[in-house]
Formats: structure tokens, C-alpha cells, sequence
């Protein structure tokens, strides 16, 4: 019997705007972005040229893929921005990027990071958990680097913080294309109706 298949047309990629200190984690990057391109997927990112950001959206653009940013205009400093994207938007807030990010995506990926990606990502999964969405939340464990975050997380549900169904909520794969595949056999839950435009207004 074929396992239902979720539909990914476009990936939200969370990651540093560093490179991070192993080779490793940008050649992680590129092997996503081009893996992406070559499947037919869009990628929504944060809009950055530097660290994993460039890295993920170079790959996918030599692979003729389709990279849109999303970027408040704080951050719009040609240091910073990527300009030469299929598609650069200009927003007012962070908060703003985040939830446009999410609207144009079908799955989101978490590449290594800092506070940011972190941010990003449990933003992401709460709205999973409260059923604001039903779309699939996957984490590239690249040379392990959130096995403490998990491991901090196990400690948080034996603790009685997450509720044991809920720890599952987040895909973990070593490899990106295991964690493609995972992410499109995902069987999302009835949502309670509730939409993103909805949020603004909470």
C-alpha cells in the first residue's frame, strides 16, 4: 500500500547567516539548495547572501532553482541582501517575514544556526502543536549539531513541559534526501480553522 504523499512545491529553509565552524555545515547548505532545485522545489529563506543563508540560496540558483528571500528593511544592506534571487520582498517587521515565510511554504527545514534559526524554528513548531498549521517541520541534524537541543527537549517532556505526542512533532534526519522524503510522506492533522492572518490579531 502507497503511504499518502504531502504536496512540497516550495521549502522555508532556516538557517545562520554565519558559516558556522566546520566545513561541513556549508557544504550541508549546498547540498539542500541544489538537491531542492533539482527536485523542482522553491526555496523561501531569509533573503541573506551570507554565512549558510548564501550558501543554500548560491547552490539552488546554479541549479537553476527558484530562491525567493524575505527580508525587513533593516537588514536591507547590500552586505546583507541577496541581489541576484528569483525574488526579493521587502517587509516592515521581522514578525511579518516570519509569517509571509510561512504562508509561501509547504514544509520548513532547520539547517544549523543561531538564535535566530532557534527562534524561527519553535515559532514554527508552536503553531504546530497549537494546530495553526499542519504543515511539516523537518531539522537537518548536520554532524549532530542539534543533538543537545534534543536532548535538552527529552529532558523538558520527561519533566511534563511537552507532552509526549508533541516531541514527535519535529522530523530529524542526518541526510538531506532521507529528510525530503520524510517530509513529503507527512500525514498532516485537521487544523482548528485558525489562519496566519489571525496571529497578527492574537
Amino acid at each position: 500500500m502507497t503511504e499518502p504523499s504531502h504536496e512540497i512545491n516550495n521549502v522555508c529553509v532556516f538557517c545562520g547567516s554565519q558559516p558556522g565552524g566546520r566545513p561541513e555545515y556549508l557544504a550541508a547548505a549546498r547540498e539542500l539548495g541544489s538537491m531542492l532545485a533539482r527536485n523542482g522545489i522553491g526555496i523561501v529563506y531569509g533573503g541573506g547572501h551570507i554565512g549558510m543563508m548564501g550558501a543554500l540560496a548560491d547552490a539552488a540558483l546554479a541549479a537553476n532553482g527558484r530562491v525567493a528571500g524575505v527580508i525587513p528593511e533593516h537588514l536591507m544592506r547590500p552586505e546583507v541582501a541577496h541581489q541576484r534571487l528569483s525574488e526579493l520582498v521587502v517587509v516592515d517587521t521581522m514578525h511579518t517575514r516570519k509569517r509571509l515565510m510561512a504562508e509561501r511554504s509547504d514544509a520548513f527545514v532547520v539547517l544549523p544556526g543561531g538564535y535566530g534559526t532557534f527562534e524561527e524554528m519553535f515559532e514554527m513548531v508552536t503553531w504546530l502543536q497549537l494546530k495553526l498549521h499542519t504543515k511539516p517541520v523537518g531539522i537537518l541534524n548536520v554532524e549532530n549539531y542539534f543533538d543537545h537541543l534534543l536532548q535538552f527537549l527529552r529532558h523538558a517532556a520527561a519533566e511534563g513541559f511537552i507532552r509526549p505526542a508533541h516531541f514527535d512533532l519535529v522530523i530529524v534526519e542526518s541526510g538531506a534526501p532521507l529528510l525530503l522524503e520524510r517530509l513529503r510522506r507527512h500525514t498532516p492533522t485537521v487544523s482548528r480553522g485558525v489562519t496566519l492572518d489571525q496571529l497578527d490579531r492574537s
